[in-house]
């Protein structure tokens, strides 16, 4: 299995296999202090969670890591590289698999994070998202369909700002 840690915005590849190798990692009792035996060298750090990625303080450097099995990786990876220079934004399909449903149709307003495209790809059915606010512009695929890695899917476009109703608008309605 394979998992990206990004630290400092670069990115290492870990990769297990079924090679063991022997480790020796502790939280000791005092100051949230971890305490990790590898290779016969020592290393202590202090490590908190913080939301979907972890602080690490090793040696007095302050590290924030994020750690993503492959799978995940893509899919986030996917995402956030979705929106073109012209404002459209599409969703690309991260791996091979079958589109399951599509939720939205032609025309409906989306927003961040709403569910856009359900692929099953390696028997686990995957939620595409909206990377952004706005209109539905295009449906590429239907259920059913097979797709392949990097297929569009879905096009997003942002609406027209003279066609949302303004707030002085909204609120004389």
């Amino acid at each position: 299995m394979k998992y990206i840690a990004t630290v400092k915005d670069k990115e290492y590849t870990i990769e297990i296999d079924d090679v063991p190798i022997e480790i020796d990692f502790r939280r000791l009792p005092s100051g949230g202090v971890s305490s990790l035996l590898m290779n016969h060298r020592s290393i202590s750090a202090v490590i908190e969670e913080v939301g979907d990625y972890w602080d690490v303080l090793i040696e007095g450097e302050l590290y924030a890591v994020k750690v993503q099995d492959e799978r995940a990786y893509r899919l986030e990876h996917m995402r956030a590289t979705t929106v073109s220079m012209s404002g459209d934004a599409t969703v690309f399909s991260p791996m091979p698999g079958i589109i399951i449903a599509v939720p939205v149709s032609v025309g409906d307003r989306v927003h961040h994070g709403d569910k856009v495209v359900i692929l099953e790809s390696m028997k686990m059915e995957n939620e595409l998202r909206a990377p952004r606010d706005g209109v539905v512009s295009q449906i590429l695929v239907s259920p059913g369909a097979s797709v392949e890695k990097d297929q569009p899917l879905v096009v997003i476009t942002q609406p027209d700002d003279d066609a949302l109703p303004q707030p002085s608008e909204a609120a004389a309605e």
